[in-house]
């Protein structure tokens, strides 16, 4: 296969056909140098086509939450006291620079997924 940008579905296919066939090439060989230059190209194609957007920061929370067995009060060293955990995960309270900075750091989360703007919800006056 010619080595050329990948501009459309059908580039994009034959570069994926291309990099199966080349799957199993030996370390070091002119194979295995295509492979890992069709793979950069597909991978380029890719984030360009099919961007992936971060998620939403309370989502994103949660989810650490749920797959790591955490509770609320695991996240009360990085965003305060139990009211303050419950105010941002209900989004009537939105994160903080500092609570992102916590986060990041004691959780070892990505600062850049938890500086997403999300939508708070609107609390009504009794």
């Amino acid at each position: 296969m010619e080595l050329k940008p990948i501009r459309n579905e059908a580039d994009y296919g034959n570069a994926l056909a291309e990099i199966e066939r080349l799957w199993d090439a030996p370390e070091g060989s002119p194979e295995a140098d295509q492979l890992e230059i069709l793979t950069i190209l597909v991978e380029t194609y890719e984030k360009v086509r099919f961007p992936i957007e971060a998620p939403d920061p309370v989502a994103f929370i949660e989810y650490i939450m749920d797959s790591r067995g955490l509770t609320r009060r695991d996240l009360q060293p990085y965003i305060g006291p139990r009211g303050r955990v419950a105010d941002i995960l209900n989004r009537t309270r939105p994160l903080t620079m500092t609570m992102i900075r916590r986060l990041a750091t004691g959780l070892n989360l990505p600062a850049e997924v938890l500086i997403q703007p999300y939508p708070l919800r609107e609390i009504t006056p009794i």
